[in-house]
């Protein structure tokens, strides 16, 4: 079966590819378009993963390798590294990249930040990663911590911007308070920030957020560069853009699945409470177990009317994980009016009616996983008020707070 849903999942990116002619450029198109300008003469390192690529799949590592006049030193490999070869959460070792001969150097591992002996030489750092617009992926972290270890050596970063597969007008959490600064919380940003990585580049440089892992120590301002797409627009989703999805890791295998990330992952930090569809073939997709009623759960979902979001019943055996096996039952989402839909909220609306149907509470069923929530959600408020009363009335105006402090404070950063 697993297989089966892997070729069919090929055919359809094939056929998308088909049929989609690109409406968007990404950086590594428009720099390959200016003969590599700002790279020439220069000893180059690049960041990046397997979602660097070009609207024909060419690897950025590639491209650059082979780029006349530019001088590939070394990659830094990211959470699931350079080639996609590495789970989530587990180590990335630093080697050598067969296809090129050169080294790479982890920054997911004992390391998260590059040492000076891994740029020694460089002049510039290319950043090339498909963002999924969420504070708690990894990725914009390891860019920071780059732009912050470049800054005192004097060398360039250079970011080359891709789409916000959110679109740039989701902006919706809580800001991180001091104190609960990590890898999956590395800025004082909201969880869904609305900007191309690009445009929060220059807004973590410019505003002084790159106070390293944990935001603890004076902001470094490195020497920064954007390469701007051509043709996107800050209401385009992926979907819009034409341009091939590849997934920048393991969990988000299509474009609506760096949507659903954020509504469902808040829920999923407790690994013993919901099973979110990872294990089945849409990650973040849905919420259940084998003890709800999926009609019931639905019904109750429904009773909040929550704006631009439906329910459907569902019922699937994971093919792997904890339920692996097991027919589980729960609801899917899916959105009516996009723009409408407070994509965050949701976990939390989810988790209230489970409570109120089973009077289940995550933060007892899996206290081990508080500390994580509080990483994610940015401070220990979430969980010291909705915690106790699984009523998202009780959060919600902590949540949405700084939405409109930062949607001004970000808009000067736009590029589109």
């Amino acid at each position: 079966m697993r297989k089966i849903l892997s070729i069919l999942a090929i055919l359809l990116f094939c056929c998308q590819a088909l049929v989609s002619a690109p409406r968007v450029r990404t950086g590594i198109e428009v720099l390959s378009s200016r003969n590599f300008e700002g790279l020439q003469g220069k000893k180059v390192g690049l960041l990046t993963n397997p979602s660097g690529v070009d609207s024909q799949l060419r690897s950025t590592i590639d491209i650059l390798f082979k780029a006349p006049g530019v001088e590939l030193k070394a990659l830094f490999a990211p959470e699931h590294g350079v080639r996609g070869d590495a789970y989530a959460g587990d180590y990335v070792e630093s080697t050598t990249d067969p296809a090129t001969g050169l080294p790479v150097y982890s920054l997911y591992g004992p390391n998260r930040s590059p040492r000076p002996e891994m740029l020694a030489g460089l002049d510039v750092v290319v950043y090339d990663i498909q963002d999924v617009g969420c504070r708690s992926y990894t990725f914009i972290s390891s860019l920071g911590l780059m732009m912050r270890a470049c800054a005192p050596l004097g060398i360039e970063v250079m970011v080359l911007d891709r789409p916000n597969p959110l679109g740039g007008n989701k902006v919706e959490g809580a800001c991180v308070r001091p104190g609960f600064f990590s890898f999956v919380g590395q800025y004082k940003i909201p969880y869904l920030y609305g900007l191309t990585v690009g445009e929060l580049a220059i807004l973590i440089n410019e505003e002084g957020l790159n106070c390293g892992q944990r935001g603890n120590e004076a902001p470094l301002k490195c020497k920064l560069s954007v390469i701007p797409m051509e043709g996107w627009t800050r209401d385009m989703l992926y979907t819009d853009t034409g341009l091939p999805w590849v997934l920048p890791s393991p969990n988000i295998p299509y474009p609506q699945s760096a949507v659903n990330y954020p509504v469902a992952g808040v829920a999923g930090e407790f690994n013993n409470y919901l099973n979110i569809g990872i294990g089945y073939s849409f990650p973040f997709g849905a919420f259940a177990e084998q003890w709800i009623d999926a009609d019931a759960l639905k019904a109750k979902l429904e009773s909040y009317e929550i704006p631009g979001v439906v329910f459907r019943t569902v019922h699937y055996k994971p093919f792997f994980g904890r339920l692996a096996g097991k027919l589980i039952h729960g609801v899917q989402f899916g959105f009516t009016d996009y723009d409408k839909a407070p994509l965050s909220l949701v976990s939390f609306y989810v988790m209230q009616a489970i409570g109120e149907l089973y009077g289940k509470n995550p933060f007892t069923i899996s206290p081990e996983r508080i500390g994580m929530f509080n990483k994610i959600t940015g401070s220990d408020r979430i969980a010291s008020s909705f915690g106790k009363t699984l009523k998202v009335e009780d959060m919600l105006g902590y949540w949405t707070a700084d939405v409109e402090e930062f949607r001004k404070l970000s808009s000067k950063y736009y590029l589109y």
